[in-house]
């Protein structure tokens, strides 16, 4: 693989993101979408913040009042042994997850040259009610006709489910129903119709008999999802052995619909790889990587908030060459260029 990381990485940092209040601190700004809007490149960030503060013997978490829409900081004793705290992303009791120790809002990038960015001061899209009420996270940009269409995880204590939201400009935006309940993400829609109908990956997360593997649904509207069926499954003892999931909104080339997912190892270190669908049929797999395209290798892909990742939400094609944008270790944003043949050579 002829691999081009650009020499700017990370390209954001924690330190470049202004928190949502003065009580929080920022832990991470990734899995961002991506859109072209005019000359401008448009990362629309996941930010997870959590309590600058927390006392000595409790843990503080943030969590979204579903009543009243209000935040609140709640305490958790450290020395409960019901609690599990060894992931510093969650918080388990009796082997379930009962809070996340950060919440994560979306928040608006810019940039000319798709390298040096503006992160916006404040949020473009805030948990908002029952629905979020653990975070809104890893947005997923399609552009339809003069709109741009979001999917993104809506987390609540419910599970994790699937909501939509539109923008025309990433200064208003309008949110839209969950389509797809929990538990179930990375959901990424396909730019425009196929034979007149909306395509969506999706990831749906069994509990009893199955496993996270990728789907495919088709659509009348965006709004009425159906037509579900299985697209691709999980490797056992391969590098997408245990976890796989979409990552960026699919791209159209003349081979055909080029999606670049991830796959996580019995280790939880998550790579991404590539998978070729048939442009008229995206239900239908031509190719599939045999190796990853890109592995937590750099010094920020495998040390940070959670070490060894790489995930991305979205990717731009500049010619033959594919730019992807991708959280680096559950903390920063960074980007990568990959020839479309080297992606190709590993099927």
């Amino acid at each position: 693989m002829t691999i081009v990381r650009f020499a700017e990485n990370p390209l954001i940092r924690i330190d470049d993101v202004p928190p949502s209040r003065p009580d929080f601190k920022v832990v991470g700004a990734f899995n961002a979408g991506v859109a072209q809007l005019g000359e401008e490149t448009i990362l629309l960030l996941r930010v997870a913040e959590m309590p600058i503060e927390s006392p000595d013997d409790q843990l503080a978490v943030p969590v979204l009042n579903e009543r009243d829409g209000s935040l609140e900081i709640r305490h958790l004793p450290l020395s409960d042994a019901e609690y599990d705290y060894t992931d510093p992303r969650v918080v388990k009791k009796l082997g379930s997850f009962v809070y996340l120790t950060s919440i994560s809002h979306l928040r608006v990038a810019r940039s000319r040259d798709g390298v040096r960015f503006r992160v916006e001061d404040r949020p473009a899209m805030f948990p908002a009610d029952a629905a979020e009420a653990w975070g809104i996270e890893d947005p997923r940009v399609t552009p339809i006709g003069d709109r741009y269409y979001i999917t993104y995880s809506a987390v609540s204590s419910k599970g994790v489910a699937v909501r939509l939201a539109v923008t025309e400009d990433f200064a208003a935006f309008e949110r839209l129903p969950v389509v797809l309940p929990p538990e179930n993400k990375d959901a990424a829609i396909f730019p425009g119709t196929i034979g007149g109908k909306y395509y969506m990956l999706h990831r749906p997360v069994p509990r009893a008999i199955g496993a996270p593997e990728m789907w495919i649904a088709e659509s009348p509207d965006l709004i009425h999802w159906g037509n579900h069926r299985h697209l691709m499954g999980l490797r056992p003892g391969s590098w997408d052995g245990v976890r796989m999931g979409g990552g960026a909104v699919p791209i159209e080339t003349g081979e055909g619909w080029l999606e670049l997912y991830h796959g996580a190892d019995s280790t939880d270190r998550y790579c991404m790889g590539a998978v070729l669908l048939d442009k008229r049929d995206p239900g239908k797999v031509l190719a599939r990587s045999r190796v990853p395209i890109l592995e937590p290798e750099a010094e920020y892909e495998a040390n940070g908030f959670f070490g060894g990742v790489v995930f991305s939400c979205g990717a731009l094609l500049r010619g033959r060459t594919v730019r992807m944008y991708y959280g680096a270790a559950d903390e920063t944003t960074a980007c990568a260029e990959l020839p479309l043949e080297d992606i190709y050579r590993t099927f």
